[in-house]
């Protein structure tokens, strides 16, 4: 298959409308990763409904069709902070049809270009998501800033107390924090 160039991939606001088959997409391609990375998904579906839900929902979020050539191929969710500039990715799926085609990467560099004035973009993905791992440290020149785990959590996620006797498996908190800086805050030179 041949790679594409970024001029073929844009950004279409999705509605509210769309995010049912936008989930089912999203969940697909995750719960792919975890199958490739433990054999199996156990436990409903990756991420759980209710944080799809929450991120589609949330006024802060922004979702977006990522389009090849006007077809559908994935999504993003991101939040813009018009203050600081300091912005972030929620979820990002290219969909499993649509993998290994450089899809992914022109789809970031259409989501710079969206946001010109983003001085810094985060996000956070599971520790043993090595093809995200690559994706944002190799392809989108991200840095991994912080590890998130049992006994140094995220602290933007949801905490719920562990209860019972058995013992929480990593997937379900360890991350990697990805920090990639765009440019420079002026306010902060003196």
């Amino acid at each position: 298959m041949n790679k594409i160039t970024q001029h073929e991939v844009t950004l279409a606001q999705a509605n509210k409308e769309d995010f049912p088959s936008m989930k089912k997409e999203l969940q697909k391609a995750f719960t792919a990763g975890v199958i490739d990375a433990f054999g199996d998904a156990h436990g409903g579906p990756i991420p759980p409904d209710e944080v799809i839900d929450e991120s589609f929902h949330s006024n802060e979020h922004i979702v977006y069709h990522i389009m090849l050539n006007g077809e559908k191929a994935g999504g993003v969710v991101i939040k813009i902070n018009q203050e600081t500039h300091h912005n972030s990715v929620d979820l990002l799926y290219i969909s499993s049809s649509f993998h290994s085609r450089g899809i992914g990467q022109a789809a970031w560099k259409a989501i710079e270009a969206q946001y010109p004035e983003t001085i810094a973009w985060e996000v956070v993905t599971p520790y043993f998501e090595k093809r995200n791992i690559h994706f944002y440290v190799n392809k989108c020149g991200f840095q991994i800033v912080e590890f998130y785990h049992l006994h140094h959590p995220d602290p933007n996620a949801p905490h719920e107390a562990h209860q019972g006797n058995e013992p929480l498996a990593p997937e379900e908190f360890e991350f990697f924090k990805f920090e990639k800086i765009m440019k420079k805050n002026c306010a902060n030179v003196g």
